[in-house]
């Protein structure tokens, strides 16, 4: 199988840029996702992570009724 994708490869023209590119989408994406968890409000964190419970609040209101 490996075979298979490697002759495959070997024919295209600057292949190698490829997984350059995917490391680098990778990186950035990480980068930028661990900047917003450092400079993220507290507020808007305590926020979101009440979501499940007002929702479960809200749909036991509901049933109660």
């Amino acid at each position: 199988m490996l075979k298979f994708v490697k002759g495959n490869l070997e024919n295209i023209d600057n292949v190698q840029i490829y997984p350059m590119i995917s490391l680098l989408i990778f990186f950035v994406f990480f980068v930028v996702l661990f900047y917003w968890v450092i400079t993220a409000k507290k507020e808007h964190i305590s926020e979101v992570s009440n979501i499940p419970l007002e929702n479960d609040t809200n749909n036991q209101n509901e049933e109660q009724l």
